[in-house]
């Protein structure tokens, strides 16, 4: 189920990066983290992940672009959105942008842990590192 399930997170609290890369990395996925979303949609062009689990609001590229992203340029990478600043609206958007889940902070890291297990079930056989291009 997990091995080799590769996930990326990205928020700009370090320690919402830390812990869930602890949480995960024990659960036996290949986890990545990243507080810069620069440095995420670098190691999004270079490298396949399976699962992307990223904030909304950050300096720089905000979470949205990110998404767009990677609904651009990685199509079968999952993406789960995590954010403070949750309303309808935002959650309506994140979802036709094609994030399969929209996670309001604060949440519970079991929570985040059982959708995170029930999406990398759900994934294909790896097809392997893709390239990616930014425009």
């Amino acid at each position: 189920m997990t091995l080799g399930t590769r996930i990326l997170i990205l928020d700009d609290e370090k320690i919402v990066c830390d812990r869930l890369e602890l949480m995960l990395t024990k659960l036996g996925f290949e986890v990545m983290s990243c507080t810069d979303s620069q440095e995420a949609v670098n190691l999004l062009s270079a490298e396949h992940f399976d699962i992307l689990v990223t904030d909304l609001k950050m300096p720089g590229i905000g979470g949205m672009d990110v998404l767009k992203f990677v609904r651009e340029q990685r199509p079968t990478t999952k993406v789960i959105v995590i954010t403070g600043f949750a309303t309808t609206e935002t959650a309506k958007k994140a979802l036709a942008q094609g994030a399969v889940e929209f996670v309001p902070k604060p949440f519970k890291m079991s929570h985040l842990r059982d959708l995170v297990v029930h999406i990398a079930e759900a994934l294909p056989p790896s097809a392997g590192d893709e390239t990616a291009t930014i425009r």
